[in-house]
């Protein structure tokens, strides 16, 4: 592509002079995000690692409000700031360093949106099933022992 790359980043919050001091300054925010992952990750403070919302009880109406707060009820929001800050820095990867920001509107948003939805929807299953193993394998009756 022959065409001049748009220097900025943040919705044009944050500017550069040139294609390398951009890259710098994207490495350096993504950086910033990788140490907040670690830090939580090795300190895991203690209001992070207890649920916030309880689940409903009740009829059919609390049945459905679990299901669509599933991922904020059984999670713990340690849990929720990673996803959060992997699919942040996943898209500022995708959006910079890929160029994305340069290229048609519609490949844009079918790169990263089927990439969003995708991992999203990965992470909605692996917790689910890793709820369901975690239940089988400690349950008072549980047909199935951990001897690994």
């Amino acid at each position: 592509m022959a065409h001049e790359h748009k220097l900025e980043i943040f919705r044009g919050r944050w500017k550069f002079k040139s294609n390398t001091q951009k890259i710098w300054g994207v490495l350096a925010f993504l950086t910033f995000v990788t140490a907040i992952e670690v830090v939580l990750g090795i300190y895991k403070p203690e209001i992070l690692m207890n649920t916030w919302i309880s689940p409903l009880e009740g009829g059919f109406f609390a049945t459905i409000g679990n299901i669509i707060l599933s991922p904020f009820v059984y999670m713990k929001p340690l849990n929720l700031i990673f996803i959060l800050l992997t699919i942040v820095k996943a898209y500022y990867i995708t959006w910079d360093f890929m160029h994305m920001r340069d290229e048609v509107k519609a490949l844009r948003r079918m790169v990263v949106w089927t990439g969003v939805f995708l991992i999203c929807y990965l992470i909605f299953i692996l917790l689910q099933e890793g709820g369901y193993v975690f239940e089988v394998y400690n349950a008072d009756d549980a047909l199935i022992t951990r001897d690994f």
